[in-house]
């Protein structure tokens, strides 16, 4: 027999076992840094491991309980019987070792005290392992057995050590510990430096004493919440809300949201610092409340101020802040869209008070909404970080104010006309054109104030005018900025609002073609003909109006006209051409003028044309002779004649132009800088009215728009009340404009005229679709 099982107890002495075991628990428990051997260690396993397997015949071992209620002693013979009185034995060393520790505890006081308890339950928890090793065989067996039979108070050794420091030394120093913890960080938060590893291990410490009572292998944050958190989140209220008083009574509200931002933040470093994580939504909502939620009047009442001086930073610290707690920018919402209202407005005011309402420049106008949109929009981006209430915010009050607003007192459509106003003047040729990147961003900023226009359909039918003029001038600046933009008005309202701008560029090319197969056959057949081009276009697509007077085309012009007229039928049969002389031009080449020998080139309107080369006859031609040899109206010939008598390519004999027996005599004394005269002027009254027929021709397309929407949504519906009516109309139109509840009124009165729907007897404002 060896020396080491000599120095072992007898397997069935109880007493023996235990004192042998007891000095070896001893040395762990107080003395552990002096060392254990690896032989200590395995004499203590082996001891535990002889009792618990010793024969459970001998007398010695009558009083161990064999087995749980109902089990069949005979199948229970042999090793894993033993244990209690080990375990039992166990539980009262733990007590006396902790009464011991805690008597000592009350020595130390504030940071001593915390001192002393981390470094007692690091020493604890430290030996507590390696007891839990050395009773590895008991846990194996016998507390695996009795927690299998469901005794609650059965642990593994490692949790009883756990739950012994909380029976007899935590509850008994909760109060005093946590006290300390308390004091510490408050000297923390009043700028102290402070040992904060001593908070982390009492956090440890009292998240390791959470026990599932229901299972003891399962942990839970019971303890750590009831003892640590609650009164630590308590104190935390009292504290910031006697500061965050005091700091407001002293400090101007932009300097407490600064304190507010720094306090918030320590915090939340705090939890990754030294608290458990669980505990940072309770302390963060705790601060939120007493932090902001409850001084949420004074910051509410400085927004204005801040929006007032452009106060970026301020703006984006109150958006932090309140962006916390529920419901905290709602007001500033409002608010900011009450402003930017307002910076509308004025901006335009400013602008009409300057130019006047009836000559105001597009440019100018549209740069002005541009200018408020890009101001608030960066401080969107910037101070509110883009949030979606703000964006809503800025573009109701965009809309507003791009829509009704100084300009657009005398009407709404306004907008929309100087916008695509602007449009063309950016697409025609002209020597202000900006450079292409600059255009296609130019582009991009027509279409942030289009996409708050609530009359698209005014922007379309202006926009559609001025693209055929630019397209029939020749006078477009380039096809890729057309195509550019006609690309986004399609993303942005659709195909069917694009499709007729479409159709215009394909009716071009079509019509460059016709060009070429005429000239080629005229080549092969003419000899002398006068250089013609036309243009072929669709009256569905073009919104181009039919001339209002005759006219005699020249007899110079005439041959080769009805030759095209001839040439056009054979190729579409059953197609009619409706000339538009009014949009149509010419050059004059002069042979008559004294001053130069190469003469001057007249780039003139047709009509102008019909009138000038009345004069390789004669010089001189009275205002009746003018207007029966072209069979121009008064107007038209009034208009033509002021132009070419203004210019002094005419000169006037008589009061005015148009009288009766005016002469018009053709000045051979002719001077000008140019050789090539520009004399094709638009005629003022002319684009009066023009402007005038496009809003008429609005309201027409409206109405038809109405009546479509009103069939369509009656179709589907069968029946229907007028008020769910009315508002579906509103709903299904107002993408291109917003209806006038009264005008829908009128197109169902039309439409109950027409029979295509009909009243409902006996039911108030019901109406029923006609099949």
């Amino acid at each position: 027999m060896t020396s080491s099982v000599a120095n072992l107890p007898p397997s069935n002495d109880l007493e023996a076992t235990w004192t042998f075991l007891e000095s070896g628990i001893d040395q762990i428990m107080n003395r552990l840094e002096q060392g254990l051997s690896y032989k200590r260690y395995m004499d203590l396993y082996t001891g535990i491991y002889n009792y618990c397997t010793s024969s459970r015949m001998n007398p010695a071992f009558a009083s161990e309980p064999l087995a749980g209620p109902g089990s069949n002693i005979n199948n229970n013979r042999g090793a894993n019987l033993m244990g209690s009185d080990l375990y039992a034995r166990l539980i009262s060393y733990l007590e006396k070792h902790l009464t011991t520790i805690l008597q000592e505890s009350v020595q130390h006081m504030d940071e001593n005290l915390l001192r002393y308890y981390t470094k007692q339950w690091e020493k604890y928890t430290t030996a507590s392992s390696y007891v839990h090793h050395v009773f590895r065989y008991l846990n194996r067996h016998w507390v695996k057995r009795e927690i299998d039979e469901g005794r609650k108070t059965v642990y593994d050794v490692y949790t009883l050590t756990l739950v012994s420091w909380r029976d007899n030394m935590f509850i008994n120093v909760q109060q005093k510990v946590m006290a300390a913890v308390l004091k510490l960080i408050e000297r923390q938060r009043n700028g102290e430096t402070v040992e904060t590893g001593l908070v982390k291990l009492v956090v440890e410490s009292f998240v390791s004493l959470g026990l599932d009572d229901a299972d003891s292998s399962k942990s839970t944050l019971d303890v750590y919440r009831d003892y640590f958190e609650k009164p630590f989140v308590d104190a935390t209220q009292i504290y910031y809300k006697a500061e965050s008083e005091k700091f407001v009574s002293e400090n101007s509200v932009t300097e407490y949201m600064k304190k507010a931002e720094a306090r918030l933040l320590e915090e939340e470093n705090r939890v990754q610092s030294y608290l458990h994580p669980s505990t940072n939504k309770n302390l963060i909502t705790t601060c939120e409340t007493v932090l902001v939620k409850e001084h949420t009047d004074i910051m509410w009442e400085e927004f204005q101020n801040l929006l007032d001086k452009d106060k970026l930073d301020d703006l984006h610290r109150m958006y932090s802040l309140l962006s916390r707690i529920p419901d905290g920018l709602d007001p500033l919402r409002e608010r900011f869209e009450e402003h930017v209202r307002k910076a509308g407005h004025s901006s335009i005011e400013k602008i009409t008070a300057e130019g006047g309402e009836a000559n105001m420049e597009p440019k100018t106008y549209v740069d002005a909404l541009l200018e408020v949109h890009k101001k608030y929009n960066d401080m969107v981006q910037t101070a509110f970080r883009g949030e979606a209430g703000f964006v809503a915010s800025l573009d109701k009050a965009c809309r507003e104010f791009v829509n009704r607003n100084e300009v657009c007192k005398s009407s709404t459509s306004k907008s929309p006309e100087l916008l695509a106003r602007f449009c063309d003047s950016l697409l025609r040729k002209s020597a202000k054109n900006p450079e292409e990147g600059d255009l296609e961003d130019v582009l991009n900023s027509i279409m942030t104030v289009f996409k708050y226009v609530e009359d698209k359909d005014v922007f379309q039918k202006f926009y559609s005018k001025m693209l055929a003029k630019r397209l029939v001038n020749g006078t477009s600046a380039s096809e890729d900025a057309e195509s550019s933009m006609i690309s986004k008005l399609k993303e942005a309202c659709g195909f069917e609002y694009t499709s007729k701008l479409q159709r215009m560029f394909t009716d071009m090319g079509l019509s460059k073609d016709l060009n070429d197969q005429f000239r080629d056959k005229i080549d092969s057949t003419e000899t002398a003909y006068v250089d013609f081009s036309v243009l072929v276009l669709g009256t569905a697509s073009w919104p181009l109006q039919p001339s209002t007077t005759n006219f005699i085309i020249p007899e110079e012009v005439e041959k080769t006209f009805q030759k095209f007229k001839l040439f056009y039928q054979n190729k579409h049969s059953g197609r009619k051409l409706n000339w538009l002389f009014h949009l149509s031009k010419g050059e004059l080449k002069t042979n008559y003028v004294k001053v130069t020998k190469t003469g001057y080139t007249f780039q003139v309107s047709t009509y102008q044309m019909g009138i000038l080369l009345q004069y390789n006859k004669e010089t001189a031609y009275t205002f009746e002779y003018l207007s029966q040899s072209t069979d121009l109206t008064s107007d038209v010939l009034i208009g033509q004649l002021g132009v070419l008598v203004k210019a002094k390519v005419l000169l006037l004999e008589g009061e005015n132009v148009g009288d009766s027996g005016s002469r018009y005599i053709l000045n051979t004394d002719f001077k000008s800088k140019k050789v090539r005269v520009q004399l094709n002027l638009p005629v003022k009254s002319e684009q009066k009215v023009e402007v005038e027929e496009t809003h008429k021709t609005v309201e027409e397309d409206r109405k038809l728009l109405m009546q479509a929407a009103i069939v369509r949504i009656m179709k589907t519906r069968k029946t229907m009340k007028h008020v769910t009516l009315v508002q579906e109309v509103i709903a299904q139109l107002s993408n291109r404009f917003k209806p006038k509840i009264p005008d829908i009124k009128k197109c169902i009165d039309v439409l109950l005229e027409k029979e295509y729907i009909e009243r409902i007897e006996g039911q108030k404002d019901m109406f029923s679709y006609v099949a």
